[in-house]
């Protein structure tokens, strides 16, 4: 028989960070990894209501690189060296390159816009938008958890978390124009 999800370990308020230590459910921390998870199914939304491969492509791979950024986030930093040489995936200066190309490429196409957008000009442009206000919240989740400790995450995170909503912004401009 499988094991249930319903581990009833968390009807107290609480839950486990990666290795372990119990922590509230509305821990920082937790408020973190919870709002990136937002952002991946945010993402799963977006990727939903594309016809465009290449977007398609990008979006799913913006989700491998969330899934690495929230093991990151779900530990301790007083376990930051133990996740280090761990086998969990990870991103990297890599990551934030491939982030920041993709930005490039689509700055590249001149595409025409004015100030504040208006969301909603098709389904896709729409979820690509609500992926970015998503992104930007979790972004200030993980400026609050730095404002509370200097080094609860990596100066990496943040420009990588800044660098997605960036480029999701520009994904729904150019999800508007192909409408």
């Amino acid at each position: 028989m499988a094991s249930s999800i319903a581990t009833r370990t968390g009807d107290d308020g609480k839950t486990r960070l990666i290795y372990g230590q119990r922590v509230s459910k509305a821990h920082p921390r937790i408020e973190a990894v919870g709002a990136f998870d937002e952002l991946n199914v945010a993402l799963g939304v977006a990727k939903a209501n594309c016809s465009v491969d290449s977007r398609r492509e990008l979006l799913t791979r913006l989700q491998s690189d969330l899934i690495a950024l929230m093991g990151e986030i779900a530990c301790d930093p007083n376990d930051a060296l133990r996740y280090a040489s761990s086998t969990f995936p990870k991103v990297n200066a890599d990551t934030l390159a491939r982030i920041d190309a993709g930005i490039t490429a689509i700055e590249s196409r001149h595409l025409r816009f004015d100030g504040w957008a208006t969301p909603g000009a098709n389904a896709h442009s729409a979820a690509l938008e609500m992926a970015r206000t998503t992104a930007r919240r979790a972004e200030r989740r993980l400026v609050a958890l730095v404002d509370e400790r200097s080094d609860a995450v990596r100066p990496l995170a943040l420009q990588i978390s800044n660098r997605i909503a960036d480029l999701l912004w520009l994904m729904a401009r150019e999800a508007e124009a192909d409408a």
